[in-house]
């Protein structure tokens, strides 16, 4: 599936690529909000979010139990400067994905995530870009 590339300012790219973290907000079943303090990296090119996880974990669920393309957010902040990315999110265990996420995760953060045996990667096609002082 081909994804749009998304359009971003060099700053906002800059501090996309920095080893910060992020804010996931997955939507329970009843709708409310959970939100989680998440390590992601960015594939501008291929409008592409990357989250790795445990299947088990309370975001992961989340966006299975949203269906196939469940809504999602993804924060960044620094003080008065902050980004958001909104988009259709997906899991998948897919041996090739993980290995991209995970060699996307070691050069964004310097090491490589953490491996529980039920790693999978939330994917979030970002369909929306919303910032601030970036």
């Amino acid at each position: 599936m081909s994804r749009p590339a998304l359009q971003l300012t060099y700053r906002a790219g800059e501090f996309l690529a920095r080893p910060g973290t992020g804010v996931l907000t997955t939507l329970r079943g009843d709708g409310t909000p959970h939100a989680a303090p998440v390590r992601f990296t960015l594939d501008a090119a291929g409008g592409l979010v990357r989250v790795t996880t445990r299947a088990g974990a309370r975001k992961a669920r989340n966006v299975v139990a949203g269906g196939p393309v469940a809504p999602v957010a993804l924060c960044q902040a620094d003080g008065f400067r902050w980004i958001t990315l909104e988009g259709r999110a997906r899991v998948t265990d897919d041996p090739g994905r993980l290995a991209e996420a995970v060699r996307r995760y070691t050069a964004r953060y310097g090491t490589p995530p953490p491996t529980p045996p039920d790693l999978v990667v939330v994917e979030i096609s970002v369909g929306r870009v919303m910032s601030l002082n970036l």
